[in-house]
């Protein structure tokens, strides 16, 4: 039988932690940067965690 293949799609959207927690980088910051102030630029930038939910999930996708 072959090996299982992960979803490429989810795998270059999300990481996992050495925890086990799932990273993924926030919404809003390709285009229309102008109007946006640098604070919220900024806010942009860092990373944020999946719900428990939702890593669940996510974690099935990308962990084969």
């Amino acid at each position: 039988m072959p090996k299982m293949k992960s979803n490429r799609g989810a795998a270059k959207r999300f990481t996992l932690t050495g925890t086990g927690k799932v990273r993924r980088a926030k919404q809003n910051r390709r285009h229309i940067l102008t109007k946006k102030s640098p604070g919220r630029k900024r806010r942009l930038r860092k990373t944020a965690y999946l719900t428990p939910a939702d890593a669940s999930r996510i974690t099935r996708l990308i962990k084969v």
